[in-house]
């Protein structure tokens, strides 16, 4: 048999698929290296302001990519992570309100400004009110369940826009970022080098999630929970788990905000917010682990290029976020997918 026969006879679909792996690999590579020499191309090309516009992107990716835990391979449907956004930013801004007042938040917790211990601590707020949030609502499902969630959010919305103490509606600035060792976190280019070390690892920790037996039984209980029910496996179980790491990823991500921003505010806890979240997700593409990173930085890029542009920005970005959706089938991820010769 000759080497043309062997191509276009057993060899060429596995050579399909070496073909498509190669395209990704070539892809994923250019990406990467794109991201890395972000901050110089920014100073050499004099276009500071795209740094900032990507450091975005990195952080609401953090808190898509959780999100996308939850709604899409858990198939829970939320609106709830606008709380665990807002906690994650809070948790930031009185610590470190409370270090420039050198005071202790209920006299019990010190001020803080220290990166480490400011991230720290707002997983650790988002993923314990995660956890009671969860076991609550996750009794219920469908529309019920929704609102449950959806009413936790706007509870935390209103007892912070009431709490005076942190600057009510107006919201609490903060005078500076979290300081780190070795480095030095004013710097915008040092900035975006801890959200991309940090989305970075989130994306990987995601990854072997889903990858994992603990994936496998969550995207079963998607899909079928009364046939995993038959063989002993506990639904509550597992959704709470995703549900607490979800929170914990997404405080993570309003605690990198709120240092990005220099401050917070109720308004991101707002039930719009976890719409906005959602959006990401399903423009990406859920379920998908590439599909939150390209919501997002579809959702960012398009409302700072058309707010540039016009006063009724939310009208066209409406329109674009609705063709996407129609017109790929599946998000910008599948879409990607059947450009590299993919799935049709």
């Amino acid at each position: 048999m000759t080497w043309g026969a062997l191509e276009a006879g057993p060899l060429q679909p596995a050579m399909r698929r070496l073909g498509r792996l190669s395209l990704r690999a070539a892809a994923a590579a250019m990406t990467v290296g794109l991201l890395l020499a972000l901050p110089a191309l920014a100073k050499v090309f004099h276009v500071v302001f795209v740094l900032g516009l990507a450091t975005q992107v990195l952080i609401y990716a953090i808190a898509a990519m959780s999100l996308n835990l939850v709604l899409g391979y858990g198939g829970m449907v939320t609106f709830g992570q606008a709380a665990f956004f807002g906690l994650g930013g809070y948790t930031v801004g009185i610590l470190h309100q409370q270090l420039s007042e050198a005071g202790a938040f209920l006299g019990l917790v010190p001020g803080s400004d220290s990166l480490v211990v400011c991230l720290a601590a707002a997983m650790l707020v988002s993923g314990c009110a995660a956890a009671i949030i969860g076991s609550l609502s996750l009794r219920a499902s469908g529309v019920s369940f929704i609102m449950i969630t959806l009413a936790f959010a706007q509870m935390l919305f209103f007892l912070f826009v009431s709490l005076k103490t942190y600057g009510g509606d107006d919201g609490l600035m903060m005078r500076h970022r979290d300081v780190a060792p070795f480095f030095d976190t004013g710097d915008d280019a040092n900035y975006y080098g801890v959200c991309l070390g940090l989305a970075a690892g989130w994306f990987v920790l995601t990854a072997r999630i889903v990858r994992s037996r603990f994936g496998f039984v969550l995207a079963g209980l998607r899909q079928n929970e009364r046939r995993l029910m038959a063989v002993g496996i506990a639904p509550m179980r597992y959704r709470l788990v995703a549900f607490i790491i979800a929170g914990m990823g997404t405080g993570l991500a309003r605690a990198l905000m709120a240092n990005d921003l220099r401050f917070v505010s109720p308004d991101m806890m707002h039930w719009t917010k976890s719409g906005d979240l959602m959006m990401m997700v399903i423009v990406g593409g859920t379920a998908t682990l590439i599909g939150p990173l390209l919501g997002a930085a579809a959702m960012v890029l398009l409302e700072a290029s058309l707010a540039a542009q016009t006063e009724n920005w939310q009208l066209y970005l409406g329109l674009i976020l609705l063709a996407i959706v129609m017109l790929t089938r599946g998000g910008l991820a599948a879409a990607l997918d059947r450009l590299f010769g993919g799935r049709r």
